[in-house]
């Protein structure tokens, strides 16, 4: 088994397309046909995150920040970076790291957070945009039903909980080939006129390489025309965050110490009590402050994230409760969600959980 097989299985569920554009998500470090002895899966790759997997015979650490966010210029060992990569490099281990592509998964961060807080009728907070694309092509009526499900075994025309959708007008389509051209419909040189199905699908953006493969196999004509968008709409099962219910509702000094207890952690920064029930909850792992306004639009009694500034605890404005339970612990589940789902499908392989707490901020 090589490190391919291991993050084509990965990224069905953080497809790398999910990713934020700021991010450095994707394989930082190794070479994707290497063969694998075994998989450390971690919140965060330290120096002694490579030595553990060193230990373990682990030649791919599987972490959910990356280790490389902005460029490298240079690899002296000058700083913890530095030190890490040429560690894993020297050692021969692979970095692969998830962030925000699995940040914006269904079933990712927030997700295990809702699951670990028992919250239940959850959805995601903020919907993402931007990875809805839009595929038109134009095709000889005879050959429509061919293509079309062709698409759509492809992935293409899947929207919500409805699948084989798609958009077709009948009309007619003309070209003219020159002299080194070999249509499949009429002769060279001449004007052809074609009875052709305008088709038009929708897919994620993760889909687009196999959409497109399979128009240019499955298309008769020699020149394949086509128009290709990215849309604005949003994809209700994929973006930041989520919002589900509590099955009781709590008062909110019973809430807070639930978090404390459930979420493991030593302190819990909230804002101004307001004597108001907790029922509906928001929740966003790691820094997410940026998301208050989306949780007060969405009714949530509370929002459960980290890194709120002094500030931005003035935002809850007494319709909200703000809870910041901090960053590590926000996400600490993490690591387990990603080696439940590499066991189940690798169950034979070695893929062992860190041991190692990576969090660097402590309590007095």
């Amino acid at each position: 088994m090589v490190i391919k097989d291991i993050t084509n299985y990965l990224e069905e569920l953080a497809p790398l397309q999910y990713a934020e554009d700021f991010d450095n998500v994707g394989l930082l470090v190794g070479d994707y046909s290497t063969s694998v002895s075994g998989i450390l899966v971690t919140l965060d790759t330290l120096e002694e995150t490579v030595n553990e997997a060193i230990a373990k015979n682990c030649n791919l650490i599987i972490s959910f920040h990356p280790i490389i966010f902005g460029g490298l210029k240079k690899l002296n060992g000058n700083s913890y970076v530095e030190r890490v990569v040429l560690k894993a490099i020297k050692n021969d281990i692979a970095i692969y790291a998830t962030h925000t592509a699995l940040d914006n998964s269904k079933n990712g961060v927030s997700a295990k957070m809702c699951e670990v807080l028992g919250l239940e009728n959850t959805k995601i907070l903020i919907p993402k945009k931007g990875i809805i694309k839009k595929l038109t092509t134009f095709v000889p009526t005879n050959n429509a039903t061919s293509l079309r499900n062709s698409l759509f075994e492809s992935g293409a025309g899947n929207i919500g909980n409805y699948d084989n959708c798609s958009f077709n007008m009948i009309g007619e389509g003309t070209y003219r080939g020159n002299e080194n051209s070999n249509p499949t419909l009429g002769e060279k040189g001449k004007l052809h006129t074609e009875k052709e199905t305008r088709i038009s699908v929708v897919f994620e953006s993760k889909n687009e390489t196999v959409i497109l493969k399979s128009l240019q196999e499955n298309h008769p004509y020699e020149e394949v025309a086509y128009e290709l968008i990215t849309t604005e709409n949003i994809h209700q099962n994929i973006g930041m965050g989520m919002i589900g219910e509590l099955k009781t509702a709590m008062d909110e000094k019973d809430f807070l110490l639930f978090l404390k207890e459930i979420m493991k952690t030593d302190c819990v920064r909230h804002s101004n009590l307001i004597n108001k029930k907790i029922k509906k909850v928001a929740v966003l792992g790691g820094s997410g402050s940026f998301a208050i306004s989306n949780a007060k639009r969405a009714g949530a009694d509370a929002y459960v994230s980290a890194d709120f500034k002094y500030h931005e605890f003035f935002k809850a404005e007494n319709s909200i409760l703000l809870a910041d339970i901090g960053h590590y612990e926000s996400e600490q589940f993490t690591k387990n969600l990603l080696v439940d789902y590499l066991t189940k499908k690798f169950s034979n392989f070695a893929v062992i959980l860190s041991e190692k707490s990576t969090n660097p901020i402590y309590y007095i």
